[in-house]
């Protein structure tokens, strides 16, 4: 039903996730990501609190393996959740619980972490992890390389519908969040479009809301 990662950038400290699912608007449930904090991925059977938790046990001082182990104490009907985790040092930590859906499995390393449920077969999380760790450049660049990895390598079980990206930088809101809720054509494939177009842009976005005086312009209707 889902396939995910959870990834902090080791030189600029921003945190991402990529996510895509045969379910609608998966993102919308799934995806979480705290500035200096972490990036989450609460899936399978979503329990939609799981996210702000571990972020919020990871923002107290607990690293990610502990907040994982806290969340399988705290969470209700755990043995149905998915819960990925990356924290401030790049440590990650995954609760996979037995009666996650079809076949399932993770992969984790240093700075990323990737899980899946209802899979085409056991190597998508590992294809996942590896194009993450083979990548360079911007975080979410790396995600969609590494979302795409995982479709590549089979996927889920049928066609995915929905996919998002979410990335976390210095100030308090998303500085990237896309999202594709529902296509009969590829949804990792519209994310990656959004992407593109967006990516040039990020850092003026957030310049404008910082000081819309120094922000450049884009010479559309209404542009500052």
């Amino acid at each position: 039903m889902t396939f995910s990662l959870v990834a902090r950038c080791a030189e600029t400290g921003m945190f991402g996730m990529a996510i895509a699912s045969s379910s609608p608007a998966v993102a919308a449930r799934c995806a979480f990501a705290r500035a200096g904090v972490g990036a989450v991925a609460s899936q399978n059977v979503t329990d939609p609190t799981l996210g702000p938790l571990t972020l919020d046990l990871m923002q107290s001082g607990l690293s990610a393996a502990e907040a994982i182990a806290e969340v399988q104490k705290r969470g209700r009907f755990i043995a149905y959740r998915q819960v990925l985790a990356v924290d401030v040092l790049g440590q990650t930590a995954i609760h996979s619980g037995p009666q996650s859906l079809g076949i399932w499995t993770q992969a984790q390393a240093d700075n990323v972490a990737s899980a899946g449920n209802l899979l085409a077969n056991d190597g998508v999380p590992q294809a996942i992890l590896d194009s993450f760790l083979a990548n360079s450049g911007h975080i979410g660049d790396r995600l969609i390389a590494a979302l795409r990895a995982g479709l590549a390598a089979g996927g889920e079980a049928g066609p995915v519908h929905s996919a998002g990206l979410l990335i976390v930088d210095r100030v308090s809101w998303p500085v990237a969040e896309l999202r594709c809720d529902w296509t009969l054509a590829c949804p990792i494939e519209a994310v990656a479009a959004a992407w593109q177009v967006y990516a040039p842009q990020l850092e003026a976005y957030v310049q404008r809301a910082l000081d819309p005086r120094a922000a450049p312009s884009y010479g559309v209707p209404g542009d500052a």
